[in-house]
């Protein structure tokens, strides 16, 4: 398969960059990795809709950034791993994750050591999202409780959820290399009891869950969140990341709506984290 990618060059960086990768993620791409004058994305060149990708550069060019350039060019599928590789260093997230590929050396003393071939999809602990939710992970107990992680990507929320102690991991993805992504990955990580399924929300049914994580984008939240809400137990928590600062509220209302009592937020950058839990009565 091959993939686009596209290279944007932008000025000043903040707060454009975080909000031109928000846009560009509304639109299909999965991967992204921080430049020091912008950010490359990146998207199957099956996904890519030139009208939609064109939408967005006038949309900025016009009345954004004091200057903004995107190049795109074509990846051959054999060559994603290379270019993965060379933008992919170990990271160490509240001291007690240490998210790495096989390529690299394993950590020290650390305790939860999680191996990440990333291909093309998103999930190595680098974008503030990932690292945000991987923080309330470590805070949770999640001894034996039952997790769900919506838009898996590379699988590392739920190989992270499964080694500490979660007693039942269903990971869902509607993209097929994530799909196949996430499965691999978990083997790689010596597990082998984890649930990979590859869709969306209409794959869930009555099965209720103490923990769901959902990183993904603003539009996918708001639409779905009321069926997460259905298969979320009574006094069970809610993680959700993959918007920027000016879409919390967003979220916050339709969370409010559902009867999600807010527990908790997290920033990087411009971006959010909300933790809601659901109310036992």
């Amino acid at each position: 398969m091959d993939y686009i990618e596209a290279y944007c060059q932008v000025e000043p960086v903040d707060p454009w960059r975080d909000i031109l990768i928000a846009e560009l993620a509304d639109i299909g791409f999965e991967s992204f990795s921080e430049e020091i004058d912008g950010f490359k994305a990146y998207i199957p060149a099956c996904d890519y809709r030139p009208d939609a990708f064109i939408s967005i550069h006038d949309k900025y060019v016009k009345g954004g950034p004091r200057n903004l350039s995107f190049e795109l060019t074509r990846i051959g599928g054999k060559n994603w791993n290379a270019v993965w590789e060379s933008n992919f260093d170990p990271v160490l997230i509240g001291n007690a994750c240490y998210i790495r590929a096989p390529f690299h050396d394993p950590p020290g003393d650390v305790l939860h050591d999680v191996v990440i071939e990333p291909k093309m999809s998103f999930g190595t602990g680098h974008h503030e999202t990932t690292s945000l939710i991987v923080e309330w992970l470590l805070e949770t107990d999640l001894n034996d409780l039952s997790v769900l992680d919506m838009g898996s990507g590379t699988g590392v929320l739920a190989i992270i959820a499964h080694k500490m102690g979660a007693g039942k991991v269903t990971a869902i993805d509607n993209y097929v290399y994530a799909y196949e992504n996430t499965k691999e990955n978990a083997l790689g990580n010596g597990i082998n009891n984890m649930r990979v399924l590859h869709g969306d929300a209409t794959l869930l049914g009555d099965e209720l869950f103490d923990v769901i994580i959902a990183n993904i984008t603003r539009n996918v939240l708001l639409e779905d969140m009321a069926v997460y809400e259905k298969v979320l137990h009574k006094g069970g928590i809610m993680l959700l990341s993959g918007f920027l600062y000016f879409d919390k509220d967003a979220i916050f209302v339709k969370a409010n709506r559902l009867g999600l009592e807010l527990a908790g937020e997290k920033m990087q950058k411009d971006w959010v984290s909300l933790k809601f839990n659901k109310p036992i009565k």
